[in-house]
């Protein structure tokens, strides 16, 4: 028979787990993919070929702001939703009694100054986009997301702004390349659109609309070879193996828009979005930039199979 204090350190450790599984780790590898890509359209990993110490030091401080900032956006998530929770997925945390809302609370808070100040290391710029993008994941988790318009593109807009936060470690390049993030605004509007259809089935007309959105998406890497600065040649791999990814789960579950299809979809497409990114990174920074990047393909699908996703 287990003594006590086994039972205590058992549950201890039931617990940090719970709120472990409200950051979501699969995700922010997701979000250190964004970063990585801005990086690399700010011409970043130039500078650091170059030697200039700042640039790499700079691009840890971002991705450290991004794993308290997405770290803090999805745990709001889970804190906002404790009571729809309560009647729609009572194994999460909160619902469960594996993790207090009061504690998920204070660990999203935590989380979003952490953010802040990694933020901060850079530049003025960057704190400015923390700041933003702390302001829109609130608004997302508490309001917008229940809408079928204002949840999709705010979702949107918040990886568009993560992408940039990766550009800010060269303040121009944010002037310069501002369109880019409409690219990932429409690919997690996409999913994000589909996504609403994951508890009680969603609707062929939202599911044709998402997929709709993946080809635009995969006709802007295509069109972007129009760009001084973007070899299209060097991210053509990368750009495939994006494609291949993702229509097949997101075609099934326009077709058929059952809960199963759909999860399956929003699991595949947010995971999928380190190859969007790997292929941005390819052609503007290099292949093996973009092969870097497509490595942490398998480190989120590894961390998916314990953290949900969703």
């Amino acid at each position: 028979m287990p003594s006590s204090q086994n039972r205590v350190k058992h549950s201890l450790g039931t617990r940090l787990f719970a709120y472990l599984q409200t950051m979501r780790p699969a995700n922010i590898v997701t979000a250190f993919a964004d970063i990585l890509a801005g990086f690399a359209v700010a011409g970043g990993v130039i500078a650091f070929r170059d030697g200039i110490s700042a640039y790499p030091d700079g691009l840890v401080w971002l991705l450290l702001a991004t794993f308290g900032l997405y770290g803090g956006g999805v745990v709001f998530n889970d804190y906002f939703d404790a009571e729809l929770d309560a009647r729609e997925r009572p194994e999460r945390p909160i619902p469960s009694g594996r993790a207090s809302r009061t504690g998920v609370g204070i660990l999203g808070v935590l989380l979003f100054f952490f953010g802040w100040s990694a933020a901060f290391q850079v530049n003025a710029y960057s704190l400015v986009l923390a700041v933003l993008i702390t302001a829109g994941s609130l608004v997302y988790d508490r309001w917008a997301k229940h809408s079928t318009l204002w949840g999709p593109l705010l979702m949107g807009l918040l990886r568009g702004w993560n992408l940039l936060l990766g550009c800010s470690i060269v303040p121009i390049a944010m002037l310069m390349e501002w369109y880019l993030p409409f690219i990932p605004i429409a690919y997690i509007a996409s999913i994000t659109l589909i996504s609403q259809g994951e508890v009680h089935g969603g609707s062929r007309k939202s599911g044709l609309s998402s997929l709709g959105l993946i080809i635009l998406v995969t006709g802007a890497l295509i069109v972007l070879g129009l760009h001084s600065s973007y070899e299209f040649m060097v991210a053509v791999p990368f750009v495939i193996l994006f494609a291949a990814a993702v229509f097949p789960p997101f075609l099934k579950a326009a077709l058929n828009p059952n809960p199963a299809f759909i999860r399956q979809a929003v699991k595949r497409g947010v995971i999928c979005l380190i190859l969007l990114n790997s292929a941005l990174a390819a052609g503007f920074g290099g292949f093996f930039l973009g092969l870097f990047v497509a490595m942490l393909l398998p480190v989120s699908a590894g961390l998916a199979k314990i953290f949900a996703v969703t």
